[in-house]
């Protein structure tokens, strides 16, 4: 059961997303405390403005709510020739270790607004996002840091071919996100049992797979599916995350499983409702698993 104590929260869970327009933004303090209502000790950042921006406010209000701090989801644009994301970033890579986390979750970002469509690259732009990638590895690493690539729906890495592209020809680790590796044709179970050391972080979502269909048909907007319930609470979708965790856990995987299951709020919950009872759900789920591996 150890790694039960490395389940980790992200904002995201509750609503709290980087995209404007996305939904209802729910306070810290709420966001906080339900996390630790459910058992979770150690939480990803959030966006940009969720958290005081100096190290020592934000990590003093973690402290507060008695939580641990683990790293953040970073989009940045990696392809553009003449951006220097190592430049862009040094800030937020400071800001990172002097707070005590370790992990940033890099997603590789289109430069368009929101995930609901993404630009195509050509050879050229494909070398250019691979040698940024060990170049913030490297980058990172003089803080402390562990980078991992993070496949995103409506980023430049979604598809099955764009993370073999990442594999092939960069040395960077990878998030392995269960659910928006299945939206973009990767079967995440077989990723993991495949490549488990080249996994450096992990974010556990459940999927319905015919919502995942809609998206990856174009049927549908990723954000549509989101508010329709794409991700549902562990163990009640179609991602083996049993399968997932056993094949890690088996590798030496010793890294964080982030509870981060996206979701669109219209309104503040109800005290006692909205998004801890799902996240509280798939803690539960996971416990089980741990009980059933004893």
């Amino acid at each position: 059961m150890s790694y039960l104590t490395r389940v980790a929260g992200a904002p995201i869970s509750w609503g709290v997303c980087e995209v404007p327009g996305w939904g209802y933004q729910m306070s810290p303090d709420r966001v906080l405390a339900e996390m630790r209502q459910v058992g979770i000790a150690a939480t990803e950042f959030g966006p940009d403005g969720f958290l005081p921006t100096a190290a020592q406010e934000r990590a003093d209000l973690l402290k507060s709510h008695d939580l641990v701090p683990v790293g953040g989801f970073v989009p940045a644009v990696l392809h553009v020739d003449g951006r220097d994301p190592v430049a862009e970033l040094a800030p937020t890579f400071a800001t990172f270790a002097d707070v005590g986390s370790r992990t940033v979750v890099l997603a590789a970002d289109s430069g368009r607004v929101g995930y609901d469509d993404r630009s195509e690259l050509d050879d050229a732009a494909w070398r250019r996002l691979c040698a940024n990638l060990d170049a913030l590895v490297a980058a990172a690493a003089d803080h402390g840091l562990t980078v991992s690539l993070h496949p995103h729906v409506g980023t430049v890495v979604e598809s099955a071919t764009d993370v073999r592209r990442v594999l092939d020809g960069s040395d960077v680790p990878l998030c392995l996100d269960t659910g928006h590796l299945m939206i973009g044709g990767t079967d995440p179970a077989e990723l993991a049992r495949a490549v488990p050391d080249r996994v450096a972080h992990v974010h556990l979502k459940d999927v319905d797979a015919a919502r995942a269909e809609k998206v990856a048909s174009g049927a549908a907007t990723y954000t549509a599916m989101v508010a329709d319930g794409i991700y549902r609470p562990l163990g009640q979708g179609d991602v083996d995350v049993a399968g997932i965790v056993g094949a890690l856990e088996g590798a030496g995987y010793r890294g964080w499983y982030v509870m981060e299951q996206d979701t669109v709020l219209d309104a503040e919950p109800a005290a006692g409702a909205g998004p801890v009872a799902d996240v509280g759900a798939s803690i539960d789920f996971l416990r089980g698993l741990g009980a059933a591996d004893d």
